[in-house]
């Protein structure tokens, strides 16, 4: 009975730490060109209270002012096609959810 006490406490501290490892890793911060060519070449509709939508900002850190952002709560004509988000739309072309900066880097050529 201790045996397993024990190894069900190591087991969930085994989680915790890696969890705080996940969590705190910071988010990849993109350059201030990069941002700002994702802005001349995609518009990012987001929403007031949308977590994703924050994920999504916090990926380029403070060069997120850069990007071309349209927040659906206070734009909805805007927003007449959106359905979700975040949604990129680039080139024509509707993206809904997260981009990894590296799929931003391939969808836009920056």
């Amino acid at each position: 009975m201790k045996k397993r006490s024990i190894i069900t406490i190591l087991i969930i501290l085994a989680i915790l730490i890696i969890s705080l490892l996940v969590l705190t890793n910071e988010p990849e911060d993109t350059s201030e060109e990069f941002a700002v060519c994702v802005g001349d070449n995609a518009v990012l509709y987001v929403q007031l209270g949308c977590h994703a939508c924050d994920t999504q900002k916090k990926l380029f850190g403070e060069n997120s002012k850069y990007l071309n952002i349209v927040d659906c709560w206070y734009e909805k004509e805007k927003c007449s096609e959106i359905k979700y988000t975040p949604t990129w739309v680039i080139d024509g072309e509707v993206y809904i959810g997260v981009q990894s900066i590296e799929e931003l880097k391939k969808l836009t050529g920056c």
